[in-house]
């Protein structure tokens, strides 16, 4: 997720910087900017760049910027807004599939502020299909539809979730959640792999999972048991099962890397090695660059640009380059 963090005053300028500072010690932000003052500018720039605008600013203000660009729950940015002396943190849109409600926790938890989050599926300790799906990774062909599932999960009806075989990350995920959902779980043939179909009532939307690439670097020599170690705390920090990584991904250099390919073996995890000239040529303001490993096979990184290419085109970072101990650890998506 990147992150623009926008204040007004001097003294939302000093909480902004407070969050910066916890959310660049966060894998899971990509990036978190400050913008100061501007606030119809910023916010426009914000709003087509950005995964998350956390505006520490008066909510009338906030609305009124960004009332124009609003659009789409499965387009718009996470909205939150602060009031100055971080009392508050307001999820104030895209609170499912944008994240919000998720971002406000944990910044209310990082600066010791009240989180406010309105959405009913969530203060009736309901599970939404946008949440399952948020949560997942999976996109939603019908948007327009999660209206009426949610509002059938609110009122306890049970929904049926159908596959073509059965998903240990679905199962693990409905099993763990606090939140409730009434479902049924059917096994069909009709159902691509990497499709759930949900239906209620002659209503139906289909939940496809995002293409998930863990890109991994390491040092030459390095052990399975390290590497299994990095991969599972990278993937336990995103809350997901391993079932649900669809491909591993590293350089050509790491192609006879022993550790990495028991890795793929062990999880039945394909891993794609990609070529260098394509990761020399491969260009992303995301990317970490290091020198170290620019001095020594020409190219400024392994487990970010690895894992961008091989999940295609438009895809992005979910989990900045992350060391441990001489293995470093990336997951992108596909958009």
């Amino acid at each position: 997720m990147k992150v623009a963090i926008i204040s007004v005053s001097d003294k939302g300028k000093e909480l902004a910087l407070t969050i910066k500072k916890h959310l660049d010690d966060d894998s899971t932000v990509i990036r978190a900017d400050l913008f100061h003052k501007n606030v119809k500018k910023y916010l426009k720039i914000a709003f087509y760049e950005y995964d998350a605008i956390v505006a520490i600013m008066a909510s009338g203000i906030l609305i009124r910027s960004i009332a124009p660009y609003i659009n789409s729950k499965t387009t718009d940015p996470a909205v939150i807004n602060i009031d100055d002396n971080g009392n508050f943190v307001i999820s104030t849109l895209s609170g499912h599939l944008g994240g919000a409600n998720k971002l406000t926790n944990k910044i209310a938890t990082l600066i010791d502020a009240t989180p406010v989050i309105t959405t009913s599926s969530d203060i009736n300790n309901r599970l939404g299909i946008d949440v399952l799906a948020s949560d997942l990774y999976l996109s939603i062909d019908k948007p327009k539809e999660i209206l009426f599932f949610n509002k059938a999960i609110l009122d306890g009806q049970k929904i049926t979730l159908t596959m073509k075989n059965e998903k240990k990350y679905l199962l693990n995920y409905l099993e763990k959640n606090t939140l409730e959902m009434d479902v049924s779980l059917v096994n069909c043939d009709n159902v691509s792999e990497d499709e759930i179909k949900v239906g209620l009532d002659g209503h139906e939307i289909i939940l496809k999972e995002k293409k998930m690439v863990v890109g991994i670097g390491c040092r030459r020599g390095k052990e399975y048991e390290k590497i299994n170690e990095g991969f599972s705390k990278s993937i336990n920090e995103l809350n997901i099962d391993a079932s649900r990584v669809n491909q591993l991904a590293s350089a050509e250099i790491k192609k006879d890397e022993k550790g990495i390919l028991k890795l793929s073996e062990k999880l039945n995890i394909p891993v794609n090695f990609v070529d260098l000239d394509r990761l020399k040529l491969f260009e992303s303001q995301d990317v970490q660059k290091s020198e170290f490993v620019k001095s020594k096979f020409g190219i400024y990184g392994v487990c970010e640009p690895s894992a961008l290419i091989t999940a295609g085109f438009d895809s992005k970072l979910i989990y900045k380059k992350t060391s441990y101990d001489g293995v470093t650890i990336a997951v992108a998506i596909s958009n």
